[in-house]
Protein backbone atom coordinates (compact mmCIF):
# COMPACT_ATOMS: atom_id res chain seq x y z
CA UNK A 1 0.00 0.00 0.00
CA UNK A 2 2.89 2.13 1.13
CA UNK A 3 4.41 1.70 -2.55
CA UNK A 4 1.49 2.19 -4.21
CA UNK A 5 0.76 5.64 -2.68
CA UNK A 6 4.52 6.65 -3.82
CA UNK A 7 3.96 5.41 -7.18
CA UNK A 8 0.73 7.37 -7.38
CA UNK A 9 2.62 10.86 -6.04
CA UNK A 10 5.38 10.65 -8.16
CA UNK A 11 3.59 9.32 -11.53
CA UNK A 12 1.26 12.63 -11.16
CA UNK A 13 -2.24 10.20 -10.64
CA UNK A 14 -3.01 11.52 -7.66
CA UNK A 15 -4.31 14.79 -7.27
CA UNK A 16 -6.10 17.14 -5.35
CA UNK A 17 -9.42 18.99 -5.45
CA UNK A 18 -10.36 22.21 -3.41
CA UNK A 19 -14.14 20.81 -4.02
CA UNK A 20 -13.16 17.46 -2.03
CA UNK A 21 -15.03 17.47 1.15
CA UNK A 22 -13.20 16.21 4.48
CA UNK A 23 -11.56 13.37 4.17
CA UNK A 24 -11.39 12.66 7.79
CA UNK A 25 -14.39 13.23 9.59
CA UNK A 26 -13.56 11.84 12.90
CA UNK A 27 -10.46 14.36 13.11
CA UNK A 28 -9.55 17.81 12.76
CA UNK A 29 -7.44 17.07 10.34
CA UNK A 30 -8.75 17.32 6.83
CA UNK A 31 -7.07 14.09 6.11
CA UNK A 32 -5.24 11.21 7.69
CA UNK A 33 -1.46 10.89 7.61
CA UNK A 34 0.06 8.84 5.06
CA UNK A 35 4.08 7.24 5.25
CA UNK A 36 5.07 8.66 2.14
CA UNK A 37 8.67 6.80 2.61
CA UNK A 38 9.43 4.77 5.45
CA UNK A 39 9.38 6.40 9.01
CA UNK A 40 8.33 9.89 6.98
CA UNK A 41 5.06 10.76 7.19
CA UNK A 42 2.60 13.93 5.99
CA UNK A 43 -1.34 14.71 6.84
CA UNK A 44 -1.86 15.88 3.35
CA UNK A 45 -4.23 19.45 3.51
CA UNK A 46 -6.69 20.83 1.40
CA UNK A 47 -5.89 22.83 -1.10
CA UNK A 48 -8.82 25.05 -0.73
CA UNK A 49 -8.17 28.59 0.95
CA UNK A 50 -8.67 27.98 5.30
CA UNK A 51 -12.47 27.72 6.43
CA UNK A 52 -14.10 26.15 9.40
CA UNK A 53 -14.87 23.03 7.09
CA UNK A 54 -10.77 22.18 7.36
CA UNK A 55 -10.15 23.85 10.36
CA UNK A 56 -7.03 25.85 8.43
CA UNK A 57 -5.55 22.76 7.93
CA UNK A 58 -5.14 23.38 4.02
CA UNK A 59 -1.24 22.82 4.48
CA UNK A 60 0.95 19.62 5.03
CA UNK A 61 1.98 18.65 8.31
CA UNK A 62 4.46 16.11 8.26
CA UNK A 63 6.52 14.25 11.05
CA UNK A 64 9.40 11.81 10.89
CA UNK A 65 9.43 8.85 13.11
CA UNK A 66 13.38 8.94 13.80
CA UNK A 67 13.91 5.69 16.04
CA UNK A 68 14.75 8.09 19.07
CA UNK A 69 11.68 10.02 18.88
CA UNK A 70 9.50 12.15 16.61
CA UNK A 71 9.97 15.32 14.30
CA UNK A 72 6.83 17.48 13.62
CA UNK A 73 7.30 19.89 10.59
CA UNK A 74 4.97 22.25 11.04
CA UNK A 75 2.74 23.84 14.21
CA UNK A 76 -0.45 23.63 12.58
CA UNK A 77 -3.23 26.08 11.95
CA UNK A 78 -4.26 25.61 15.64
CA UNK A 79 -3.81 24.02 18.79
CA UNK A 80 -6.71 22.05 18.04
CA UNK A 81 -5.45 20.94 14.84
CA UNK A 82 -1.65 20.42 16.62
CA UNK A 83 -3.26 18.43 18.98
CA UNK A 84 -5.06 15.95 16.55
CA UNK A 85 -1.81 15.83 14.77
CA UNK A 86 -0.35 14.65 17.96
CA UNK A 87 -2.84 11.90 18.75
CA UNK A 88 -2.35 10.07 15.33
CA UNK A 89 1.41 10.28 15.94
CA UNK A 90 0.63 8.10 19.26
CA UNK A 91 -1.39 5.83 17.18
CA UNK A 92 1.47 5.27 14.87
CA UNK A 93 4.70 5.28 17.40
CA UNK A 94 5.26 5.26 21.36
CA UNK A 95 8.12 7.53 20.71
CA UNK A 96 7.81 10.44 22.19
CA UNK A 97 7.80 14.03 19.94
CA UNK A 98 11.13 16.18 20.87
CA UNK A 99 11.14 18.75 17.82
CA UNK A 100 9.18 21.06 16.17
CA UNK A 101 10.20 22.68 13.46
CA UNK A 102 7.91 25.96 12.06
CA UNK A 103 8.26 26.22 7.84
CA UNK A 104 8.00 30.05 7.91
CA UNK A 105 5.90 32.50 9.93
CA UNK A 106 2.24 31.96 8.59
CA UNK A 107 -0.44 30.97 10.56
CA UNK A 108 -0.81 27.45 9.23
CA UNK A 109 3.16 27.08 10.54
CA UNK A 110 2.82 28.41 13.83
CA UNK A 111 -0.23 28.68 15.13
CA UNK A 112 -0.69 25.16 16.84
CA UNK A 113 2.56 25.77 18.64
CA UNK A 114 0.23 27.17 21.30
CA UNK A 115 -0.31 23.10 21.96
CA UNK A 116 3.36 21.86 21.66
CA UNK A 117 4.65 24.71 23.98
CA UNK A 118 2.13 23.24 26.33
CA UNK A 119 3.71 19.79 25.90
CA UNK A 120 7.22 21.27 26.11
CA UNK A 121 8.74 20.28 23.07
CA UNK A 122 10.94 22.63 21.70
CA UNK A 123 10.21 24.70 18.39
CA UNK A 124 12.53 25.60 15.69
CA UNK A 125 12.57 28.13 12.93
CA UNK A 126 14.38 30.81 10.91
CA UNK A 127 15.34 33.86 12.58
CA UNK A 128 12.62 35.83 9.99
CA UNK A 129 10.13 33.78 10.17
CA UNK A 130 10.19 34.19 13.95
CA UNK A 131 10.19 37.79 13.14
CA UNK A 132 7.05 37.99 11.23
CA UNK A 133 5.16 35.87 13.56
CA UNK A 134 6.33 38.37 16.14
CA UNK A 135 5.07 41.14 14.68
CA UNK A 136 2.18 40.08 13.02
CA UNK A 137 1.30 36.94 15.26
CA UNK A 138 -2.01 38.83 16.85
CA UNK A 139 -3.69 39.71 13.74
CA UNK A 140 -2.96 36.09 12.03
CA UNK A 141 -4.29 34.53 15.45
CA UNK A 142 -7.47 37.21 14.91
CA UNK A 143 -8.18 36.07 11.37
CA UNK A 144 -7.65 32.21 11.63
CA UNK A 145 -10.29 32.83 14.99
CA UNK A 146 -13.10 34.57 12.64
CA UNK A 147 -12.96 31.68 10.18
CA UNK A 148 -12.72 28.49 12.84
CA UNK A 149 -14.61 29.61 15.70
CA UNK A 150 -15.43 27.10 17.86
CA UNK A 151 -11.98 25.19 15.93
CA UNK A 152 -9.91 28.02 17.31
CA UNK A 153 -10.57 27.21 21.02
CA UNK A 154 -7.29 27.51 22.65
CA UNK A 155 -5.34 28.74 20.27
CA UNK A 156 -2.45 31.56 21.17
CA UNK A 157 0.20 33.19 20.03
CA UNK A 158 3.34 31.36 20.54
CA UNK A 159 6.88 32.01 18.74
CA UNK A 160 9.56 29.28 18.51
CA UNK A 161 11.65 28.75 21.14
CA UNK A 162 14.86 28.66 19.07
CA UNK A 163 15.88 30.39 15.90
CA UNK A 164 18.84 30.12 13.39
CA UNK A 165 20.09 32.03 10.37
CA UNK A 166 21.52 29.45 7.40
CA UNK A 167 20.79 25.93 8.72
CA UNK A 168 19.72 23.61 11.76
CA UNK A 169 21.27 19.97 11.93
CA UNK A 170 19.58 17.31 13.48
CA UNK A 171 20.74 13.92 13.87
CA UNK A 172 18.11 11.82 15.64
CA UNK A 173 17.73 7.82 15.81
CA UNK A 174 18.66 6.56 12.36
CA UNK A 175 17.74 9.98 10.40
CA UNK A 176 20.50 13.26 9.22
CA UNK A 177 18.24 16.01 9.47
CA UNK A 178 19.14 19.30 7.55
CA UNK A 179 16.51 22.24 8.18
CA UNK A 180 17.78 24.96 5.78
CA UNK A 181 16.84 28.73 4.97
CA UNK A 182 17.97 28.35 0.77
CA UNK A 183 17.67 32.14 0.79
CA UNK A 184 14.93 34.60 -0.66
CA UNK A 185 11.50 32.23 -1.35
CA UNK A 186 7.66 32.90 -0.71
CA UNK A 187 7.33 34.13 2.47
CA UNK A 188 10.08 35.38 5.36
CA UNK A 189 11.91 32.98 6.74
CA UNK A 190 10.95 29.94 4.24
CA UNK A 191 12.76 27.04 5.27
CA UNK A 192 13.01 23.03 3.50
CA UNK A 193 13.80 20.14 5.17
CA UNK A 194 16.26 17.91 3.63
CA UNK A 195 17.03 14.65 4.57
CA UNK A 196 19.45 13.85 1.98
CA UNK A 197 20.00 9.67 2.53
CA UNK A 198 16.32 9.64 1.73
CA UNK A 199 17.13 11.67 -1.26
CA UNK A 200 13.45 13.40 0.16
CA UNK A 201 12.88 17.29 0.82
CA UNK A 202 10.37 18.42 2.87
CA UNK A 203 9.62 21.99 0.84
CA UNK A 204 7.06 24.02 2.54
CA UNK A 205 6.46 26.99 0.53
CA UNK A 206 9.45 26.52 -1.50
CA UNK A 207 7.44 24.55 -3.83
CA UNK A 208 4.05 23.89 -5.45
CA UNK A 209 2.24 21.83 -7.98
CA UNK A 210 -1.65 21.53 -7.22
CA UNK A 211 -2.68 25.00 -6.41
CA UNK A 212 -2.00 27.70 -7.63
CA UNK A 213 1.32 29.54 -5.46
CA UNK A 214 -0.04 33.12 -4.09
CA UNK A 215 2.39 35.82 -4.74
CA UNK A 216 1.98 38.57 -1.51
CA UNK A 217 3.35 42.26 -1.78
CA UNK A 218 6.68 40.83 -0.19
CA UNK A 219 7.32 37.97 -2.19
CA UNK A 220 9.90 38.81 -4.42
CA UNK A 221 9.66 37.02 -7.46
CA UNK A 222 13.35 37.10 -8.90
CA UNK A 223 14.84 36.50 -5.71
CA UNK A 224 12.69 33.27 -5.23
CA UNK A 225 14.01 32.28 -9.31
CA UNK A 226 17.44 32.94 -8.09
CA UNK A 227 17.10 30.92 -5.01
CA UNK A 228 15.60 27.97 -6.91
CA UNK A 229 18.33 27.82 -9.74
CA UNK A 230 21.13 27.88 -7.10
CA UNK A 231 19.83 26.00 -3.80
CA UNK A 232 16.73 23.99 -4.42
CA UNK A 233 17.94 22.65 -7.55
CA UNK A 234 21.09 21.44 -6.29
CA UNK A 235 19.63 19.25 -3.69
CA UNK A 236 17.87 16.80 -6.64
CA UNK A 237 15.25 14.94 -4.71
CA UNK A 238 13.31 12.06 -5.58
CA UNK A 239 11.18 12.56 -3.72
CA UNK A 240 9.28 15.87 -2.67
CA UNK A 241 6.70 17.11 -0.10
CA UNK A 242 5.55 20.28 -1.14
CA UNK A 243 3.62 22.92 1.49
CA UNK A 244 0.65 22.07 -0.20
CA UNK A 245 -0.27 19.26 -2.30
CA UNK A 246 0.43 15.59 -2.29
CA UNK A 247 4.11 14.48 -2.47
CA UNK A 248 5.26 14.52 -5.58
CA UNK A 249 8.95 14.99 -7.76
CA UNK A 250 10.72 17.92 -8.67
CA UNK A 251 10.02 18.04 -12.28
CA UNK A 252 5.87 18.49 -11.34
CA UNK A 253 7.51 21.17 -8.67
CA UNK A 254 9.41 22.75 -11.39
CA UNK A 255 6.76 22.80 -14.01
CA UNK A 256 4.50 24.82 -11.33
CA UNK A 257 6.69 26.54 -9.35
CA UNK A 258 9.63 27.61 -11.25
CA UNK A 259 7.83 27.58 -15.02
CA UNK A 260 4.99 29.49 -13.40
CA UNK A 261 7.04 32.09 -12.15
CA UNK A 262 9.19 32.54 -15.16
CA UNK A 263 5.65 32.10 -17.52
CA UNK A 264 4.37 35.10 -15.72
CA UNK A 265 6.54 37.48 -15.22
CA UNK A 266 7.84 36.99 -18.38
CA UNK A 267 3.83 37.93 -19.70
CA UNK A 268 4.37 41.15 -17.23
CA UNK A 269 7.52 42.22 -19.35
CA UNK A 270 5.63 41.99 -22.54
CA UNK A 271 3.05 44.22 -20.83
CA UNK A 272 5.58 46.69 -19.68
CA UNK A 273 7.21 46.89 -22.95
CA UNK A 274 4.25 47.93 -24.55
CA UNK A 275 3.56 50.71 -22.46
CA UNK A 276 0.84 48.45 -20.18
CA UNK A 277 -0.34 49.64 -16.74
CA UNK A 278 -1.51 48.34 -13.91
CA UNK A 279 -5.24 47.97 -14.81
CA UNK A 280 -4.50 46.12 -17.55
CA UNK A 281 -1.36 43.93 -15.92
CA UNK A 282 -4.15 41.97 -14.07
CA UNK A 283 -5.65 40.59 -16.81
CA UNK A 284 -2.65 39.09 -18.72
CA UNK A 285 -2.95 35.42 -20.00
CA UNK A 286 -2.72 33.19 -17.21
CA UNK A 287 -4.57 30.35 -18.98
CA UNK A 288 -1.77 27.79 -18.93
CA UNK A 289 -2.54 27.59 -14.97
CA UNK A 290 -5.86 27.84 -15.13
CA UNK A 291 -6.60 24.44 -13.42
CA UNK A 292 -5.03 24.93 -11.11
CA UNK A 293 -7.08 24.77 -7.59
CA UNK A 294 -6.96 28.50 -6.06
CA UNK A 295 -6.18 29.99 -9.59
CA UNK A 296 -9.67 32.47 -9.29
CA UNK A 297 -8.20 33.15 -5.77
CA UNK A 298 -5.28 34.13 -6.88
CA UNK A 299 -4.36 34.43 -10.14
CA UNK A 300 -5.39 38.40 -10.61
CA UNK A 301 -3.82 38.93 -7.51
CA UNK A 302 -0.48 37.90 -8.32
CA UNK A 303 -0.03 39.76 -11.91
CA UNK A 304 -0.64 42.73 -9.99
CA UNK A 305 2.05 42.34 -7.48
CA UNK A 306 4.42 41.01 -10.13
CA UNK A 307 3.70 44.17 -11.83
CA UNK A 308 4.35 45.87 -9.15
CA UNK A 309 7.58 44.78 -8.85
CA UNK A 310 8.78 44.26 -12.41
CA UNK A 311 8.18 47.92 -13.01
CA UNK A 312 10.82 48.80 -10.65
CA UNK A 313 13.04 46.49 -11.34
Amino acid sequence: MRTFTIMLALTGVAHASEDIADQYPGSMLYSKPVEVIPHVWSAIGASAPPNHANAGHNNNLSFIVTGDGVVVINGGAAHGLAKALHAEIKAITDQPVKLVLNENGQGHAMLGNSYWAEQGVPIVAHVDAAEEFAEYGGSILENMQRYNRDRAQGTFVQGPTETFEDDYIIDMGEFHIEARHLGPAHSPGDIVVWLPEQSLVISGDMAFHERLLPIFEDTMTADWLDTWETEFEALDATYVIPGHGHPTNMAQVRRYTRDYLVYLRGKIGEHLDAGGDLAEAYYVDQSPYAHLDTFEELATKNAGHVYEQMEFE
